[in-house]
């Protein structure tokens, strides 16, 4: 019979999981606030009374430790053929996968979410994981599934358990492969068992799976292949389901549900004896970019797999590039950011903001930018002041009415919330009314002294023809999108106006000026969004624009912002600019 483990002082050496439970609650292993959590869940669980009915069995626990230290096999690179020797981290979540029964000796833990930073052994880990399962777990005709929701993706997981039977005398006398290039099913001819990868696109329905590995989780638009997988649990006496991933950039995908769901499970908010998790966060405040110290809070293999000197350049990169700077975090340091390749870095972009009430802009004639709508988008106006070396920025939003609350929906974005508050203007209709944003300029130029207003071409003849309607006297000057200037240009009255306005040296300047501190802006959550949406992409020259296509979110503030800060830069660096252009 299992051992059931409880207070004893006196513990048997293959407790490993209790080991490095007690050492990261002592410092002596450093941790993040999530693994902190999950360890003092572990220690707390083996004081629990009998009465709970949950057992502690250092057999079952040992079992799978001999398992991948004396059968597993690891492959790529140095690692290529070595043991599979555990470190502490994952010596803990095994030990706990398969050490914790119920009172019938049944498996309690039924799911996993397990989140670490790149080249942690995540996919390893899990592979053997399913390996156990196949031939070591006591299940007849177990279905054992790596699954994702691309075929190609499962195999990068299922590829490393084929590479460790191969690898493995002991596996591949008891393994047959099946499939030919790639290798697509691993079977044990003694149990009737298998391992197959299994993808949303396979169109299979109905596995009944024993152990179901589910890689990049945070890839999954929604829960279609966790719930596929699930459904076949009833068939199972100890079914149990793998999640690993890398922390993501979409709060309402399944992945960050299950992110903050195993948050609140191991921090005891939420009570699950079923559900175990592993985040490898960091602490609120934690800087990766700037101390190196919390480094092995996301990554506890560091040393092992992951060296030093790799973080080192993927951070001195990050900070040359603020586009790679998102990933590097994301991947390398366990933080879900706001967009995949972000244009602006969230704290440079949050030191900027100033709260309306305190957002005084210099007593000088501002310039402006306009980013026009159709029945979808936000139209927005932006004003950026410059005096002397120092830019304040402003922006104004409107909408449209008859499709708020639909729109919401669909964006999962607050537009009623932000009517409601006063920092987007509802227009009456199914798109912006040009009327009302003719009048605010109008309102604005009385107000503020503003004469010039840069613009795109879309829909600006609708703009102009009720500025007229007003008579409204504003210069509007262009200001492509594109990876191209603007051309010389006659305005209504048919003047001459040189051209020469560009997306690519407007999003510079406005990074340049927001890095330094030399940009504030009125907050607004409208803008805030855009900001924390907008992502760029590059033509073969490296010149960038902002793409909408990428975008999480609609980022018609954030362009008219920047618009307004080519204007207002307009003339200060007669530097030929490469590019084309456009007459």
């Amino acid at each position: 019979m299992p051992t059931t483990k409880t207070t004893s002082k006196k513990r048997s050496p293959v407790d490993r999981a209790t080991d490095y439970a007690e050492q990261v609650a002592a410092g002596k292993i450093i941790a993040g606030p999530s693994v902190r959590a999950a360890c003092s869940r572990h220690l707390a669980d083996l004081k629990r009374p009998a009465k709970d009915r949950l057992v502690w069995s250092l057999d079952h626990a040992g079992r799978v430790y001999r398992f991948f230290e004396n059968v597993l096999r690891l492959n790529g690179g140095e690692h290529e053929g070595a043991p599979f020797k555990l470190q502490p981290c994952q010596a803990f979540i095994l030990g706990n996968l398969f050490g914790w029964r119920n009172a019938d000796l049944s498996r309690r833990f039924q799911t996993a979410y397990i989140e670490m930073a790149k080249g942690n052994g995540k996919s390893p880990l899990a592979a053997g994981i399913g390996l156990y399962g196949l031939i070591a777990d006591d299940e007849p005709r177990a279905e054992i599934y790596a699954a994702a929701t691309k075929k190609e993706q499962a195999q990068i997981l299922f590829r490393d358990a084929v590479a460790m039977v191969e690898l493995s005398p002991l596996l591949s006398a008891q393994i047959a492969k099946s499939g030919g290039t790639p290798v697509w099913n691993l079977g044990h001819r003694k149990s009737g068992s298998w391992f197959r990868p299994i993808s949303a696109d396979d169109g299979q329905s109905g596995p009944r799976p024993h152990i179901a590995l589910v890689d990049e989780v945070h890839e999954h638009k929604n829960a279609l292949v966790i719930d596929m997988l699930r459904a076949g649990f009833k068939g199972r006496s100890n079914p149990m389901i793998v999640e690993i991933t890398n922390s993501g950039v979409d709060r309402t995908t399944v992945c960050y549900q299950h992110h903050e769901y195993t948050k609140r499970v191991v921090t005891g908010q939420v009570k699950n004896d079923t559900w175990f998790g592993f985040i490898t966060d960091l602490d609120e405040g934690d800087d990766p970019f700037e101390d190196e110290s919390c480094w092995a809070k996301a990554n506890p293999l560091l040393g092992v797999s992951v060296t030093l000197k790799y973080l080192r350049g993927q951070v001195g990169e990050a900070k040359g590039m603020p586009a790679k700077a998102s990933i590097v975090r994301r991947l390398n340091f366990c933080q879900w950011v706001d967009a995949e390749n972000p244009w602006i870095d969230g704290d440079i972009w949050r030191r900027a903001e100033i709260e309306p009430e305190y957002f005084e802009p210099p007593d000088v004639e501002p310039v402006g930018a306009i980013d026009l709508s159709g029945t979808k988008d936000l139209t927005a106006l932006s004003l950026v002041w410059r005096d002397g070396d120092k830019f304040a920025g402003k922006v104004y939003f409107w909408t449209p009415a008859d499709t708020l609350i639909e729109r919401a929906k669909t964006d999962r974005v607050p537009y009623d919330v932000w009517v409601n508050e006063e920092h987007v203007i509802a227009t009456p209709g199914r798109a912006v009314d040009f009327a009302y944003v003719a009048q605010a300029l109008a309102d604005i130029q009385q107000e503020t002294g503003l004469r010039r207003v840069a613009f795109d071409a879309y829909k600006i003849k609708y703009l102009e023809k009720e500025l007229d309607a007003i008579g409204c006297e504003i210069e509007l000057v262009p200001h492509g999108q594109g990876f191209y200037k603007s051309a010389a240009y006659k305005d209504k009255d048919g003047n001459a106006k040189p051209g020469g306005l560009w997306m690519p040296h407007s999003i510079a300047e406005t990074e340049r000026l927001l890095s330094m501190g030399a940009l504030t802006v009125c907050k607004n959550p409208a803008l805030t969004f855009a900001a924390a949406s907008a992502v760029t992409e590059m033509d073969a020259q490296e010149n960038r624009r902002f793409t909408k296509r990428n975008s999480k979110g609609r980022i018609d503030g954030l362009v008219a912002l920047v618009m307004a800060v080519g204007l207002a830069l307009e003339g200060a660096d007669k530097e030929a600019e490469p590019g084309i252009i456009v007459l």
